[in-house]
C-alpha cells in the first residue's frame, strides 16, 4: 500500500490478500472523500468492466472513493471461461468481498471511510451476502441488473440500506428483484429504468444508473447528495 494517494484523475493499483488468493484492484480516493464503494462485478466480468468503470467515475465526481477489484485470480478467470462455474459461486465471491472489506479496514488510508458495495448481475448476490456477514461495516448496497435471488437466505440479515436498479425490459430480473425486495428488512428501494435491458446499453440508461447510485451512496455514506430529478419507478421503502 502506498503512503499517499493521487487525485481523482489517477488510480492506485493494489494486490489484496484473500484467503491465500491475491486479487488485483484499482483504488481511487478523491480529496475529502468520506465514503468508499467496492465494486462486485457480474458474470464473466472484471475490474475492467466499462459499465462499472463509468459508474465509478460518476461516484468519484460526487466525492466518493472507489475500489474496482477482481474477485477471481487470473488463473481462476481462465478456469471460469471454460466452465462458467466460479461466477455463480456466490459463497466464494462473497468471501472475497469480506476479505477485501477487512483489509481496507486495516489500512490507515481507508480505515476511516464508510464502506458501500455496488454489485452487478451475480456480483450483486455476492455483495448482499457479504453485507449480511459484515452488518456493522457496510453502510449501503446498490445492485445494477442484479441477481439478489442468489443471496436469498442472507437477505433478511442485510442491515445496509439497499437500492435495486433494474432495466424496464429485463422482465425476468425485475421479478427476481421484486421478490428480493420483499425479503429485505431494511430501508430499500426498487428503481426500474424504462427502456433498459439487462446490460443498460440503451442511450441514457447507464447514466440513470450512475445518477441513482451516486445519490444513494451520497445519502448513506455521508457525501453531499446531488440535487436532481428522480427517474424510474420507485417501489418499497
Amino acid at each position: 500500500m502506498t503512503d499517499t494517494f493521487p487525485s481523482e484523475e489517477n488510480d492506485v493499483s493494489l494486490v489484496i490478500p484473500a484467503d491465500g488468493a491475491k486479487l488485483q484492484g484499482e483504488l481511487n480516493i478523491p480529496a475529502g472523500a468520506r465514503g468508499l464503494v467496492l465494486f462486485a462485478h457480474g458474470s464473466g466480468s472484471s475490474r475492467h468492466s466499462p459499465r462499472n468503470r463509468y459508474v465509478a467515475s460518476a461516484l468519484r465526481e460526487g466525492g466518493l472513493a472507489t475500489l474496482l477489484m477482481d474477485l477471481l485470480t487470473p488463473e481462476e478467470e481462465d478456469i471460469d471461461m471454460q466452465t462458467r462455474q466460479l461466477r455463480f459461486d456466490i459463497g466464494l465471491l462473497a468471501e472475497r468481498l469480506v476479505a477485501a472489506t477487512d483489509w481496507l479496514r486495516a489500512q490507515p488510508e481507508t480505515g476511516g471511510l464508510k464502506l458501500g458495495y455496488f454489485g452487478a448481475s451475480t456480483g450483486a448476490g455476492a455483495a448482499l451476502v457479504a453485507a449480511a456477514q459484515r452488518p456493522g461495516e457496510i453502510g449501503a448496497v446498490v445492485s445494477r441488473g442484479g441477481r439478489p435471488d442468489l443471496a436469498e437466505s442472507a437477505l433478511p440479515a442485510v442491515r445496509a440500506p439497499t437500492l435495486l436498479i433494474v432495466g424496464g425490459d429485463d422482465l425476468a430480473v425485475i421479478e427476481m428483484n421484486r421478490e428480493a425486495l420483499d425479503a429485505l428488512r431494511v430501508e430499500k428501494r426498487l428503481e426500474i429504468v424504462p427502456g433498459a435491458t439487462h446490460l443498460f446499453e440503451e442511450p441514457g440508461t447507464l447514466e440513470q444508473v450512475a445518477r441513482l447510485a451516486r445519490a444513494w451512496f451520497a445519502r448513506h455514506l455521508g457525501q453531499n447528495a446531488p440535487q436532481e430529478k428522480r427517474k424510474g419507478t420507485r417501489a418499497g421503502g
